[in-house]
């Protein structure tokens, strides 16, 4: 539990380190439309550095935390043969890896995404195993946020109502659901901003 927190610690420390508003520590995007708490947003290419876990949600999280932190915070191997660290970047996400036809609430990949100076060819070789560098294509993504805990009934409730709209809008999915969180422990929870985000096909967005 100590290696946790001082994990979360080190991820506030590289938050507040950043002179801009938050916003900025985001992946590049565009947001096309806001309907109260739900947005469809535009994202450029992006690199994620994640790992699959096991586990219920919240411990999932926690186990697939670490191997990322460790990465950014110097546990990789750069061409040089060196180490370097990375600047952290919100949101830390989760999504249930898919076995077959269903969606496992038990199996989880856990993502940091790079920040956009990056590329494939010049970020650091994970020293972990069980991380891996894999490039996302620039996509729509539709998102509903809010506040609170970041409880697995939580994000299904708001999945539902995302979906709702989604089906209002005549907007297809194109990928599964991504739990968000952008917030370190210690922010008080009533604060704590979370999101559900579902990759969508291109459509004429609605004005």
């Amino acid at each position: 539990m100590l290696r946790i927190i001082s994990l979360w610690i080190g991820l506030g420390l590289a938050l507040l380190s950043v002179s801009e508003a938050k916003a900025a520590d985001e992946p590049p995007h565009r947001v096309i439309l806001r309907d109260g708490p739900i947005e469809i947003r535009d994202y450029d290419a992006r690199i994620l550095a994640e790992v699959d876990v096991s586990g219920q949600m919240g411990a999932a999280g926690n186990a697939g935390f670490r191997p990322l932190a460790g990465y950014i915070f110097g546990g990789n191997q750069t061409a040089s043969g060196g180490s370097t660290e990375i600047a952290m970047t919100t949101p830390v996400t989760q999504t249930p890896v898919i076995d077959g036809e269903t969606a496992e609430m038990d199996r989880w990949r856990v993502a940091f995404v790079m920040p956009p100076e990056w590329s494939m060819e010049t970020l650091p070789r994970p020293q972990d195993p069980r991380v891996s560098l894999r490039e996302v294509p620039a996509e729509r993504i539709v998102a509903i946020r809010f506040n609170g805990g970041a409880r697995l009934d939580r994000f299904r409730d708001h999945e539902v109502e995302l979906r709702r709209f989604m089906v209002d809008r005549g907007l297809q999915a194109a990928g599964e659901a991504v739990y968000a969180r952008y917030d370190p422990p210690w922010i008080p929870t009533p604060f704590r901003r979370n999101e559900v985000m579902i990759p969508v096909f291109g459509v004429d967005t609605p004005q």
